[in-house]
């Protein structure tokens, strides 16, 4: 069976850190980017899954990063989970509109985040 590929694009260890404590009880190739730049580069060269995008990072915001994989036919396609400590409405209305597939707050949920991504990669 092949692995499910998921992207962490995230500028904290620490968020990084928890994600991959989480998806660890899950059987998924974990990728990681730490800002929106790399994180685009990365889901065009290695087409994941799922991508889990925070927002508030260098070079290129999540929204800006959100969008910028919406308008690539490569990752047009990929679901896109935000995940954040932008949780007020604007910011939650933002990335839904620059094409989040969800949008979680930090800190985050682990069952939350777990039943999110197995839903969305139907496990």
């Amino acid at each position: 069976m092949v692995r499910k590929k998921i992207l962490l694009v995230d500028d904290s260890e620490t968020s990084l850190l928890m994600s991959r404590m989480i998806l660890s009880k899950a059987n998924y190739d974990i990728l990681v980017a730490k800002d929106g730049a790399d994180g685009l580069e990365r889901a065009v060269a290695e087409r994941p899954d799922l991508v889990l995008l925070d927002v508030v990072m260098p070079k290129m915001n999540g929204f800006e990063a959100c969008t910028a994989m919406r308008a690539r036919r490569e990752t047009e396609t990929i679901p896109i989970i935000m995940v954040t400590t932008r949780g007020e409405g604007t910011s939650v209305e933002t990335g839904f509109k620059a094409g989040a597939t969800d949008y979680i707050t930090k800190p985050v949920n682990g069952l939350e985040l777990l039943t999110k991504v197995r839903n969305i990669l139907g496990d």
